[in-house]
């Protein structure tokens, strides 16, 4: 298809990717010349090409440059990506007290993604005051949006009782809608929870599901506990994920 786009195809997110999977570098030309334009969607997709080097050349300062003005005309994704830049220092110096403010602008409107990103903050108490009690509300709103993220957070909260109420039926529910929204890390806590009831086999499943998405760190993690499962086939596991980290670069 061609790229002379007139401005409500560009409105439209979904097309935009499309394009970027079939031509990143005319997709690219499109986003720019639309976020020149002032269309607020078109800025806020040019500040994540331009943070991932997708179709156009990498440049982590001028992404949050784009990612402000998306910002400024009122996009959440943008607000969040802003906080995600100072957060950890792209483009910018790191400063997790700017990125708090940033995520608590955009986890009061309602975004999803800063309401977790917030949490985070709130929950290890990084450029703001620690807070488990607010953490803990701002993962269950986004975890009641659908944020699998948040969900198997929620869920550990709710296993061990940490500053609500202890309900371990609730944790796996919320474990389990995690795995199935594909977050790795909530796969391999359902997994942990059909492996204790004996469901091995199931549990395998999730636990591939897991290998196959989760990230250096992740994986790391989970090898140590594996290798110290009670069930052979569970500790089995810890070689693959041994190897599967051994496969990926340090981040």
């Amino acid at each position: 298809m061609g790229f002379l786009l007139r401005r409500a195809e560009v409105l439209n997110v979904e097309q935009l990717q499309r394009m970027l999977d079939d031509s990143p570098v005319g997709a690219a030309q499109a986003i720019l010349i639309a976020a020149k334009e002032g269309v607020v969607d078109a800025q806020a997709l040019l500040g994540q090409i331009l943070l991932q080097g997708r179709g156009i050349a990498r440049d982590e300062a001028l992404a949050l440059r784009w990612f402000r003005i998306a910002a400024q005309g009122g996009h959440l994704m943008a607000r969040n990506m802003v906080a995600r830049c100072l957060e950890h220092g792209w483009g910018c110096p790191a400063d997790a007290v700017a990125a708090a403010q940033q995520y608590r602008l955009a986890a009061e409107a309602g975004l999803d993604w800063a309401q977790y990103n917030y949490a985070n903050l709130l929950a290890t108490g990084r450029g703001v005051a620690e807070d488990q009690p607010q953490a803990l509300r701002l993962y269950r709103l986004a975890a009641e949006q659908g944020h699998a993220k948040s969900m198997n957070l929620l869920g550990r909260y709710l296993e061990d009782g940490l500053y609500c109420p202890r309900d371990p039926q609730a944790a796996v529910d919320w474990y389990r809608r995690s795995a199935e929204g594909g977050d790795f890390r909530g796969q391999f806590s359902y997994a942990a929870v059909l492996a204790d009831r004996g469901q091995v086999e199931a549990a395998l499943e999730w636990l591939h599901k897991a290998l196959a998405g989760g990230n250096l760190k992740f994986l790391r993690v989970a090898h140590k506990a594996l290798a110290a499962a009670n069930d052979p086939p569970i500790r089995a596991m810890a070689e693959a994920y041994r190897q599967r980290a051994a496969s990926l670069p340090e981040a």
